[in-house]
């Protein structure tokens, strides 16, 4: 057999599998993996630096199949090139417990990347994983001593580039010349509606020229095109590369190529048949794979192992030349913190005056920087309302590198997008700053980081009707509410800046998923820790900030972030009228229902029935906590223009109110 041969030996093998896989589920996505078998198969034999019995090598390439409805082409190249997958696992595709869900999954199936599947996602993903690969070669690498230096690879389709998400990351991707990023484009023309006609007639290759990418045309079919491609991709140093592979979704169905029908449905097991005939596969067994291919796939274990040996050799001579530096590397790989980092933090007084959490975060970022080396992050165009940019710290730019802020422009969908590759790619402390109300534009992304369990953290200010004269479009209503209900997101809205020093703490010690920090734009009290309980209570959620003055509270208040000063405040009133209230701060409710039930009833008494919840947001979260005989004053409506202090008052957020819904609530 010749090379010519046996390379569509191997090919056809991708195809069959993939269509068997997704028949005997009887669901999926056939065309994709059929038509983009080939340049697959060239870019996983010839290019790809991976090695499958350790996929999680930190000098890897990475693969991101951003057209993640294709996942049986990643199955299928992870089962033939040696990952712990096996054939079984194909079999059993979609299925209940099977490694090998509808869309790959990160932390499911070993050697996938990132979770991919709404479309775009993967391209803002690869931009981040190529950026981090910039970004720690810069820091790490020395000269004759380089552990740092691998590519970003991955295939998108017509949907990927449809998606704005794309666009934004792909934008800032040529901005910062990530010429270690590179895409081959599966350009099949086809969509679940039909051809790509009915609504993308755009010049994708003049677009993304004009985003400063390399742009190569190839026929998806022809491997030493697709190979002289990838090649010319790599030689170019700068700008990241497109190649543009023109190919046919179900390539050699009878019946079903270059059909929208062979996109998201099994092809039927006739046609599966019909294809198998042409492409002179046998019929039987299904999942059937040549011996001779996958001898010729199996070699990618023996390269991987020894990759990574020989890099595993660089990097000791390079611990023994630069001793400090490798155990730093060491030390963020692992994701882990230098010794004393969160010793001595900012510390308030009441006499210190009003201030602003967003404030406080700037401050806490300053001395975080300082402390933490591989912190890096920046705004969506709002570095100075959010209180993120770090003086002295230097631009982040593609001939800057070495830089701590990040300019992600007005893009809040690519940032959120980018910061999830670079957390999946490691070594890296993510934060990324915008309005509460603008997470809107990021949900997707922040959902998957949730899903994927990524320790990137949000800086959201302006979290409140207190924004002001920006009015209504600027007013986060259901915001807190809506990343509260998300899985595995967790929301932390400090009441001052004490809580706000202990919030971004915890921020950074929670690695199992993305952190909100809730912050407000107008300045608040800092509150008396002389007479209040310590801001570390925040740690556990919710605490008890101010007890009753006799010690037997008649009611509770609750509440969060700017609200809370307006309890400390009802709480002194309504003790002149013989009422004794107990303030409960509730900074990050996903800690607190973490806690024992016995420290939730300590703070929330279920004796104590009458409670009032008091923030500025939709109401009906609180429900669980206020119960059936409680109250909460919130919003359930949109917000006004108008001077902070005057919205705040207009919608009964003051003191007075506070005391009047309380003192309603004991009549009851």
């Amino acid at each position: 057999m010749n090379q010519m041969e046996l390379d569509q030996l191997c090919i056809n093998t991708i195809r069959t599998l993939a269509m068997d896989g997704v028949q005997k589920a009887n669901s999926g996505h056939p065309g994709m993996p059929m038509g983009a078998a080939d340049m697959a198969y060239v870019l996983w034999t010839r290019f790809l630096k991976h090695n499958p019995t350790n996929p999680s090598w930190p000098d890897r390439d990475r693969f991101v199949l951003s057209a993640g409805h294709g996942s049986m082409l990643i199955y299928s190249l992870q089962h033939l090139t040696g990952y712990d997958l096996p054939l079984e696992e194909l079999k059993n595709f979609r299925m209940w417990g099977s490694r090998t869900p509808g869309h790959p999954e990160h932390g499911h199936t070993a050697g996938v990347e990132t979770t991919t599947g709404p479309l775009g996602q993967g391209i803002g993903n690869s931009v981040g994983m190529a950026l981090a690969e910039r970004v720690l070669a810069t820091r790490y690498n020395r000269p004759g001593h380089t552990i740092v230096d691998h590519y970003t690879y991955g295939i998108c389709g017509d949907g990927d580039l449809m998606e704005g998400v794309a666009s934004e990351a792909a934008s800032l991707a040529g901005h910062l010349k990530l010429g270690k990023l590179i895409y081959l484009y599966d350009s099949n023309r086809i969509t679940i509606d039909g051809s790509t006609d009915l609504a993308f007639t755009e010049d994708v290759g003049k677009r993304f020229e004009a985003y400063g990418w390399h742009v190569q045309h190839v026929d998806g079919y022809d491997l030493k095109a697709v190979d002289a491609a990838i090649r010319a991709a790599q030689a170019e140093a700068v700008r990241p590369s497109l190649i543009i592979a023109r190919t046919h979704i179900a390539m050699f169905s009878p019946n079903k190529q270059d059909s929208a029908s062979a996109h998201g449905s099994p092809l039927g097991q006739d046609e599966v048949d019909r294809t198998k005939q042409v492409l002179g596969w046998p019929l039987e067994p299904k999942f059937y794979i040549p011996e001779a291919a996958l001898a010729h796939f199996r070699q990618a274990t023996d390269k991987g192992q020894k990759w990574q040996a020989t890099w595993e050799t660089r990097f000791q001579q390079y611990a023994q030349a630069y001793p400090e530096l490798a155990k730093e590397w060491k030390m963020v790989m692992a994701g882990e913190f230098p010794e004393g980092w969160d010793k001595d933090l900012p510390t308030y007084k009441p006499e210190d005056g009003l201030i602003a959490t967003r404030a406080a975060s700037g401050k806490m970022l300053e001395v975080l920087t300082a402390r933490l080396p591989n912190l890096l992050g920046g705004s969506a165009d709002l570095a100075p309302s959010n209180s993120t940019y770090l003086k002295g710290q230097g631009d982040l730019s593609g001939d800057n590198l070495a830089a701590r802020n990040m300019h992600y422009g007005v893009r809040e969908h690519g940032m959120a997008a980018i910061m999830n590759g670079m957390a999946l790619h490691g070594g890296l402390i993510l934060y990324g700053a915008t309005f509460l109300t603008f997470t809107d534009y990021m949900r997707p992304s922040m959902r998957l980081a949730a899903i994927m369990g990524l320790p990137v953290i949000y800086i959201l200010t302006h979290d409140s009707i207190g924004v002001g004269e920006d009015g209504p479009t600027h007013q986060p209503i259901e915001h807190l509410s809506s990343l509260r209900i998300m899985p595995n997101m967790t929301v932390i809205r400090p009441g001052d800046v004490n809580e706000t020093v202990v919030a971004w703490k915890a921020a950074l010690l929670h690695k199992t998923g993305p952190v909100c920090l809730s912050l407000t734009r107008h300045n608040i009290p800092v509150f008396d820790r002389k007479k209040m309980a310590p801001a570390e209570g925040l740690l556990k959620g919710a605490y008890i900030l101010s007890e009753a003055p006799n010690g037997k509270p008649d009611i509770i208040l609750m509440g969060t972030g700017s609200e809370v000063q307006h309890l400390v405040v009802a709480r002194e009133r309504l003790a002149e009228q013989g009422v004794m209230a107990r303030v409960v701060s509730v900074p990050c409710f996903e800690f607190f229902n973490a806690q024992s039930q016995a420290y939730r009833d300590e703070v929330l008494p279920p004796s104590i029935q009458a409670r009032l919840a008091v923030e500025a947001g939709a109401t009906a979260i609180w429900c669980h906590y206020v119960g059936p005989k409680g109250d909460v004053i919130g919003m359930d409506r949109f917000g006004a223009s108008a001077p902070t202090d005057v919205v705040m008052e207009k919608f009964g957020f003051t003191a007075d109110n506070v005391v009047r819904h309380a003192l309603a609530l004991l009549r009851r």
